[in-house]
């Protein structure tokens, strides 16, 4: 028998009692004026974090206005898509906005529910199943804040809930350094990155157009996704699912449809050359599958006689970066043009530095975002492990009052 069984059997062994989440805390009635924060304590849903060990610092403060006040203990809840899952325990004063509710255990019940316990319910799936009953809106959907007080809380004894939440800081913290160390490792692999692609003046660069030749993809929206038959890549799925290269396709489309469409061989690279901001802009994937895969409009093909991953590569330097933001348009929506994409200077070292150079990037990129393997897959594991023990931690009997 576990040591939180021990104290159930204990404390309760006839169940919890449950309890409307609006009976024991409350939205902050309490308003501050914006001139009250700076970057560390004002805090915005876009920089809301889906955990309770911190948030990002927010490069924005609103100069006017009021602001929902938080303090130390209170529990910050995003409550604007996609934001509504984005959950935080404060450890400080601060303000924030309209787009984020700030949920406040009541003074009558500050001795019977603790803060980290309480937040643990609210991170929990089911919380976040509850409060999407009630999204209201379509553009911008948010949560229903009279229903979300509603939601049924159990309350264990406190001697319970400082156990629990024991257990389930220590899953937090093991996937914290396992955070902090797949970072450290996301970065070294980002400067070797850049000083295996630096060659200086050993290496001839020449310009996209003079290596291989642009062939702007056509004619394919999501709406013509088929379960299966041609492999396709759509230009947002090359900064929202692939990585530096690629075997398989996500999506497909009929044959039938998929003979009117520009394709891309193996070997060949696919560049998303629409986005809507710099960063994402320009990102390519190297296709290293073995059959021929549509491509749509928005999107390039590079066809050409170098190592398809090692152009992958380079085309997430710094020095490539710095070359493409001077062709980029737009402003809403950012566009490089085909010929445009044609004009910037790559490295052409012999295939066989290509190859060198690729293998052992291969391996630097396996470690930090192949999810089968190396820490990525170590991290996965333990969020799985964490959720469902707080799943299961955080349920229990229930006891029916006479």
């Amino acid at each position: 028998m576990s040591k939180i069984e021990k104290l159930i059997a204990q404390f309760c062994p006839k169940g919890v009692l449950l309890r409307q989440l609006g009976d024991v805390a409350d939205y902050s009635r309490q308003r501050i004026s914006a001139t009250e924060v700076t970057t560390d304590t004002y805090v915005g849903v876009d920089n809301l974090l889906p955990n309770k060990r911190g948030k990002t610092s927010s490069n924005y403060v609103p100069s006017s206005g009021r602001l929902t006040h938080f303090g130390s203990g209170d529990i910050l809840i995003g409550n604007i898509r996609p934001y509504l899952k984005k959950i935080w325990l404060a450890e400080y004063d601060g303000g924030t906005n309209g787009d984020v509710l700030v949920v406040r255990i009541n003074d009558d019940h500050s001795k019977i529910l603790q803060p980290e316990f309480l937040y643990y319910l609210l991170s929990s799936d089911g919380f976040f199943s509850f409060d999407m009953q009630f999204v209201k809106g379509t553009k911008m959907p948010r949560g229903d804040k009279a229903a979300i007080l509603k939601f049924k809380v159990p309350i264990p004894p406190i001697e319970i809930q400082h156990e629990i939440v024991r257990v389930l800081n220590s899953f937090a913290e093991l996937e914290a350094e396992l955070e902090a160390e797949l970072e450290a490792r996301k970065k070294q692999y980002e400067h070797y990155r850049s000083e295996l692609l630096m060659f200086g003046d050993r290496v001839e660069l020449k310009p996209l157009g003079e290596i291989g030749t642009m062939v702007r993809g056509n004619g394919l929206q999501k709406k013509d996704f088929t379960d299966a038959g041609v492999g396709c890549i759509h230009y947002g799925q090359i900064y929202t699912h692939y990585g530096t290269f690629a075997k398989e396709t996500k999506s497909f489309v009929s044959e039938e449809f998929a003979r009117r469409l520009k394709k891309a061989q193996p070997g060949d690279l696919v560049i998303a050359t629409t986005s809507e901001n710099v960063e994402d802009v320009c990102k390519a994937v190297a296709w290293i599958g073995t059959t021929d895969i549509a491509v749509s409009g928005d999107a390039h093909i590079f066809k050409h006689s170098q190592n398809s991953k090692y152009l992958s590569y380079y085309f997430k330097t710094p020095m490539f970066q710095k070359q493409k933001e001077r062709f980029t348009s737009g402003t809403k929506v950012i566009r490089v043009s085909g010929d445009n994409l044609e004009k910037i200077l790559v490295p052409t070292p012999p295939l066989a530095e290509q190859e060198r150079i690729v293998s052992i990037l291969d391996k630097f990129d396996a470690l930090v975002n192949d999810i089968s393997v190396g820490l990525p897959a170590e991290l996965a594991a333990r969020r799985k492990q964490y959720e469902y023990y707080r799943e299961k931690l955080l349920t229990f009997h229930e006891y029916a009052e006479a």
